[in-house]
């Protein structure tokens, strides 16, 4: 059922007690997810920070996909088997090429089930960049959460490194935390580019320990996530459990990606699960890129599992 209030319908999936609005022209995002809450004025809670249905600003969505690679590319683009590939900034005050350029076009949707929704892209090197694939993104309500999958095909006719994410907003209440198993840290300079890897956290950031959804900028990346998280609103007496279910390991250290976007002001921060770190085109050994040959697929699938405080998550 489309919402064809603004410019840019929403579309809605309704299922185990949840509402999902997806916004199909509008870079394939994400408008509203929400828990039926019969304790709420409004009937229901917000899982995401929802969209206001009229502003075009990405930044301003619930969420949205990352593909073909996430957060910052510097250097003007990157080298691949001897021939760089430039890329443009492609976001107003942005020095940087940013989330790739999925979020920048339209998607088509399709319902395949009563209780999922696909949207598909076919980008053909957009704005002149080096990336020709074919993405679908699918959204599942399920009882208790949503099952959520990012895969990209790549269509060049050579090989490219590809990256996922998926870029989720989160409403903050004064007690929000955010937990999760991490073993290092990208520290940054003012761009924020990263520029040296620790295993010693600044104070507030340790996301093993839980930290505030208040607080400093924090605008960096975590390495050897272990794939689950927990976002909890005590006012609410709500939580969500986070889980990347294909987190790769060698050794069984773990080799996923994290990023924690904690701005010093507004009603919302961001969790965001990534297979790369931020610039990870320009980092030794190139971290958690994947080089895609002409066919080649990979995808990002992640579990949202809300749950009541006091709860098993």
């Amino acid at each position: 059922m489309a919402d064809v209030s603004s410019s840019h319908p929403i579309v809605w999936l309704r299922h185990a007690g949840q509402h999902l609005g997806l916004v199909p022209t509008l870079g394939g995002s994400v408008a509203a997810w929400q828990l039926d809450d019969p304790r709420s004025a409004a009937g229901r809670v917000d899982l995401w920070r929802p969209w206001d249905g009229a502003t075009p600003d990405l930044y301003r969505l619930a969420s949205f996909a990352m593909v073909p690679w996430s957060n910052r590319i510097s250097g003007g683009g990157f080298e691949h088997a001897g021939r760089f590939h430039p890329l443009r900034p492609n976001r107003a005050g942005e020095p940087y090429p940013i989330h790739g350029d999925g979020w920048l076009q339209p998607w088509e949707l399709t319902q395949p089930a009563a209780d999922t929704l696909q949207m598909a892209l076919r980008s053909r090197q957009f704005d002149g960049n080096p990336y020709d694939y074919h993405c679908v993104q699918t959204f599942r309500l399920v009882e208790g959460g949503l099952d959520q999958s990012v895969e990209v095909r790549h269509l060049g006719d050579a090989p490219l490194p590809y990256g996922l994410g998926l870029h989720p907003w989160f409403p903050r209440t004064p007690g929000t935390r955010i937990t999760a198993p991490v073993q290092a840290v990208w520290l940054s300079g003012a761009d924020p580019l990263p520029t040296r890897h620790t295993p010693q956290f600044p104070a507030g950031w340790d996301l093993n320990a839980g930290i505030a959804a208040h607080g400093s900028l924090i605008d960096n990346g975590y390495t050897g996530w272990g794939g689950t998280a927990q976002i909890e609103w005590p006012e609410r007496g709500l939580g969500l459990a986070v889980h990347m279910p294909d987190f790769e390991r060698d050794g069984g250290v773990a080799h996923h990606y994290c990023l924690v976007y904690r701005p010093e002001a507004g009603p919302a921060f961001c969790f965001e699960p990534i297979t790369q770190p931020i610039d990870a085109f320009h980092l030794p050994q190139r971290p958690g890129l994947r080089t895609l040959a002409p066919g080649e697929s990979m995808v990002l699938r992640v579990q949202w599992r809300h749950y009541r405080l006091g709860a098993a998550a």
